[in-house]
């Protein structure tokens, strides 16, 4: 096999004639750029409405998504080779501070997620989302690909470490999503099926002992208030009922900007982080609903597009990973929303309010900037 990583496409001497572009000399693809500013102005728009007119909310949101948008041009300027060398650094930091959150955590609402550090409080478990896909492609980036199995052992157990020390905060869904961003980078990889129907007969035999010694009674119990959520109506299953009754409300058109009545009444918990969709749909109807699906799927077919014209293993893999992993973070909200899914805590990405879930997914789309341009850099 070619070495992926020295490859280059052949350029016409006009095109090594020309001189970079503006956004090419600042890394910024602007494309993306345009993308994540009408996604995040339509996410605005829809908090306002969410937190019951709170300005105060949108203003702090606002804020959240200026400190992301710098952290995004500022990742976007570092070269993938440094990337590469930070990576395993980033991963062992990442690591202690998942350590550190088991002995000196701050907790809130039974889990201990935080860390407080000169009054500013963050959830390490955020930052690994990037972390962990990072580790695992600067693994295998040197590597045979597809990889060997030894070399599958070593990048489960990148994965595996992180996401056992944060199922024991504990948080399941996080857990889970940063599994998959790094089982992703060795999707990207080539891994062979014969790994991946082995993985998927793994899964279901561990369905039962994960139900049995893993899952905690009140994960158990979101599970079956998904499959019957009218069986605990005004408790465990009142999130559910209420999202799909606003959902279901809005019809085609909606019933108009902050007209809802399950979202200004009060009847819709969590309407302005993890719910927030059903707020759109109540409103706006399933055409604004639409909307908002059509400008993720524009960000993910560029990020595809980006995966694609990488010019080294590394990029490629941790451009396939980081938007496979914002496609799932868009699928789970919403399939947990719908009811197709147990509740387990994910916002809707650069919609729902937030802050360091926002300022994580800023950071690896500034790294995506980065693996755009850098081809672009090269050829120039």
């Amino acid at each position: 096999m070619g070495d992926y990583v020295r490859q280059m496409p052949h350029q016409g001497s006009a095109d090594l004639a020309r001189p970079p572009s503006t956004a090419s000399r600042f890394h910024i693809d602007v494309p993306l750029l345009l993308l994540l500013m009408v996604l995040t102005v339509y996410g605005l728009f829809v908090l306002y409405s969410a937190s019951g007119k709170d300005m105060g909310a949108v203003i702090r949101q606002g804020r959240y998504f200026l400190v992301s948008y710098v952290v995004m041009i500022v990742a976007a300027q570092i070269s993938l080779e440094r990337f590469t060398r930070w990576s395993p650094w980033f991963y062992l930091v990442g690591v202690a501070t998942l350590v550190a959150v088991m002995f000196v955590g701050v907790g809130a609402k039974g889990a201990q997620r935080w860390l407080s550090i000169g009054g500013f409080r963050f959830q390490p478990s955020e930052i690994m989302k990037l972390v962990v896909p990072m580790a695992v492609a600067w693994y295998l980036a040197d590597r045979i690909l597809p990889p060997r199995l030894n070399h599958v052992i070593v990048a489960l157990g990148i994965v595996g470490l992180p996401a056992a020390l944060i199922l024991q905060q504990p948080d399941l869904g996080t857990a889970l999503l940063i599994a998959a961003s790094g089982l992703f980078v060795l999707f990207m990889a080539g891994i062979g099926w014969r790994y991946m129907v082995g993985a998927v007969i793994l899964a279901v035999a561990s369905a039962w002992p994960m139900w049995m010694f893993v899952l905690k009674d009140y994960q158990q119990q979101r599970i079956l208030t998904m499959l019957n959520p009218e069986s605990d109506k005004l408790g465990a299953g009142w999130n559910i009922i209420q999202s799909k009754t606003a959902i279901g409300s809005g019809g085609w058109q909606g019933k108009g900007w902050m007209n809802g009545t399950q979202s200004q009444l009060d009847f819709l918990p969590e309407s302005h982080t993890d719910f927030i969709i059903a707020v759109l749909g109540e409103e706006f109807g399933l055409r604004g609903v639409l909307m908002l699906m059509g400008i993720y799927l524009l960000i993910l077919l560029r990020g595809f597009w980006i995966g694609v014209h990488a010019q080294s293993s590394f990029g490629r893999m941790m451009a396939g990973s980081l938007t496979l992993t914002f496609f799932v973070y868009i699928f789970v909200n919403m399939g947990m929303v719908a009811g197709m899914l147990p509740v387990v805590g994910v916002p809707l990405p650069l919609v729902s309010a937030g802050g360091t879930s926002v300022v994580t997914l800023m950071a690896g789309f500034g790294l995506l900037m980065a693996i755009s341009t850098e081809k672009r850099m090269v050829a120039t």
